[in-house]
């Protein structure tokens, strides 16, 4: 696992200054402690930090192909590597190295952009063509590794973090106000957004292609999509079968390391049963890690403790106390924008906690968006069939009460859901619901959010979800936002500042293809999801382990701030001099710290969301103020989704 950048500018004759990628490659040190590199040519460099998983004496990047005229700086792991390198060989291939970054240069010189088409894994890449003077970039197919860039009629500026591109000459720190309202409204900047004006996310699933000679906007085009296509005349032992042997093969492949490696082990079914798996494939025990809280409600420790013994694993185990929160700094500096998970604490923990001992984690990210485990599904479907009231009157009935409801009464939460249409409650799991949002901004960020162009992801993705029923179309959204946005970013932040690498083998796509063709049936019912999940891999785990609740990866915030980490919250949010008073109304805030300390609601997400803002605009320091720009079309601008 590595940290990439790079940097090409539009005028030909003007060479790339190395020292200035190598500052940009810097930035990325914890990604990449091992190894770094610098490529140039003429106006056109890549940069490299490397954290050494495979190979470890000949993995050295930037690389190139036999005559130099191919240069690609790579962060991910390709796991049908030695399949694809087989087959260049063949076809009279000459590897220097045995890594998987080879063997995607030369499969590009074979197939061009199609290369994401053969590639198994998770990836970004960049790969210069100094005889086209074209830059082709890609991020796989789940979003599981960052790709961040800036464009303009100047320069082209990408790298794995904000940081990077931050560190490019030129780049400006201006807060974006759209994006900072997707923050405020889901607790992460959503979409192609970042935190700053100007630089986007490369989207998962898509290419990027820059071609220099005439200098072009960047063309974005979608290589691969989330498809709920259900099957049905299969039987559901079939389908069992067949989603046993690909997770199966997904956690086998991941075991290729030349490094230790192990596991996150959780209460919970998805990383139970990736560890059952893996001492299927070990022929030594599988080192698990895991962490609890003294709250029993948050804490997992007896059930993961349950998997550990039933498969000799060599577990370890860590408690999170009250004091973690003092991580926030660190966070911040780790994600380089707002975000509001406060389950990024745990996370970061378990991994620092795993460094100590190996350099790579299975987890079981996943299970839950690819087979409808989330509760909110459940929420969702009893609100779908219990509201007598149709779709299109809701907003005159429910949500005319809802505009009069006290924000800070019982009750204001199911108004709000009450009142929504379909795309609503597909997108109304908020931090902040509209109205409330409206109260909390100050008076510049409104205006300027009501002069700009509107926030309206989601709510689009909402529309354009296509499953068969609601729970269905959550799935799809969730997988759209929700997983790349918030899990899969919360996870790469968290290790790679931990210099560790994690893989999800249930995120395999060819996994996710599957559940994609799967009756909804199979996966969720009104009493619950994960119904062939389960079904297929219980017997691997113990009955005391599938009848426990679902838990998730929460933090006990709620607790701590009316509690062991009252001052210190309230001190942050309510001093004087926070630079946050210039985008939120400070008594709005304070009326939520008295509202949450007096238990009439439990506003723990909202405050913790405010805190963390608060937090990077201390460290961050944006340029004062908000600029807006213009939307950004669901491909990117100057893009193809075709």
């Amino acid at each position: 696992m590595c940290g990439i950048c790079g940097l090409v500018r539009s005028d030909r004759g003007r060479s790339v200054d190395p020292t200035v990628v190598d500052a940009m490659a810097s930035t990325l040190r914890l990604r990449g402690p091992d190894d770094s590199g610098v490529h140039v040519d003429g106006n056109a460099a890549l940069g490299f930090r490397r954290l050494s998983i495979i190979d470890l004496s000949t993995g050295h990047q930037p690389l190139s192909n036999e005559d130099g005229t191919l240069w690609i700086a790579f962060n991910g792991e390709i796991y049908n590597f030695a399949e694809l390198r087989v087959d260049l060989l063949s076809r009279g291939h000459v590897f220097r190295t045995a890594t998987d970054t080879e063997a995607i240069l030369h499969l590009y010189e074979e197939v061009g952009p199609a290369v994401v088409d053969r590639l198994r894994g998770m990836f970004a890449f960049a790969i210069w063509d100094g005889r086209t003077r074209t830059l082709f970039c890609a991020r796989d197919r789940f979003g599981k590794k960052p790709f961040y860039y800036f464009h303009d009629q100047g320069q082209f500026a990408f790298g794995s973090e904000l940081k990077a591109v931050l560190a490019a000459p030129g780049v400006p720190r201006e807060i974006d106000p759209e994006a900072l309202d997707s923050y405020f409204s889901w607790g992460y900047v959503a979409g192609e957004r970042s935190i700053y004006r100007g630089i986007r996310k490369l989207p998962a699933a898509h290419t990027l292609t820059l071609r220099t000679d005439p200098w072009c906007e960047p063309a974005v085009r979608r290589y691969w999509d989330i498809r709920l296509a259900p099957e049905e005349g299969r039987s559901d032992r079939d389908w069992q079968e067949e989603l046993e042997h690909e997770l199966s093969e997904a956690v086998r492949l991941r075991l290729v390391s030349d490094v230790p490696l192990g596991a996150f082990l959780s209460g919970g079914i998805d990383s139970g049963t990736v560890v059952a798996l893996m001492a299927r494939h070990s022929s030594r025990p599988v080192k698990t890690f895991t962490i609890g809280f003294q709250n029993p409600a948050y804490n997992e420790v007896e059930r993961a403790r349950l998997v550990a013994r039933k498969y000799g694993t060599d577990h370890h185990e860590e408690i999170v106390e009250p004091q973690s929160l003092d991580l926030l700094d660190a966070l911040v500096d780790a994600f380089d924008e707002p975000f509001a998970d406060s389950s990024a604490i745990p996370t970061f923990i378990v991994s620092r906690f795993a460094r100590r001992h190996v350099t790579v984690a299975l987890s079981g990210d996943g299970g839950d968006e690819l087979f409808a485990g989330y509760q909110s599904y459940r929420k969702l479907h009893r609100l779908v069939q219990r509201n007598p009231v149709p779709e299109w009157l809701r907003p005159l009935t429910f949500g005319a009460l809802e505009a009069v409801w006290p924000i800070w009464a019982a009750g204001k939460g199911l108004l709000y859901y009450l009142s929504q249409d379909r795309q609503g409650l597909l997108s109304a799991f908020e931090v902040f619901p509209g109205r409330e949002r409206k109260a909390l901004y100050a008076h510049d960020l409104w205006a300027q959010l009501r002069r700009g162009p509107g926030r309206a992801e989601r709510r689009m993705l909402a529309a354009a979800s296509r499953g068969d029923c609601i729970v269905s179309q959550a799935q799809e959204l969730d997988m759209r936002t929700y997983l790349v946005d918030d899990i899969l970013t919360k996870v790469d932040r968290t290790s790679m500042a931990c210099s560790l690498e994690v893989r999800a083998p249930i995120l395999d796509h060819k996994v996710a293809e599957l559940t994609f063709r799967m009756p909804t049936r199979l996966k969720f019912s009104p009493e619950g999801g994960k119904l062939i999940f389960r079904k297929t891999f219980g017997p691997l785990l113990t009955p005391e382990h599938l009848a426990g609740p679902k838990q998730g990866f929460a933090v006990p915030v709620m607790d701590w701030f009316r509690k062991e980490r009252r001052s210190w919250m309230s001190d942050v949010l309510l001093d004087p001099g926070n630079p946050m008073s210039e985008y939120v109304r400070p008594a709005f805030v304070a009326r939520l710290i008295r509202s949450h300390d007096l238990g009439q609601r439990d506003f723990s997400f909202k405050l913790w969301t405010l805190l963390f803002f608060s937090a990077w605009l201390g460290r961050a320091k944006p340029e004062r103020g908000i600029a807006v720009r213009q939307p950004i079309a669901p491909g990117g601008r100057g893009s193809s989704t075709a």
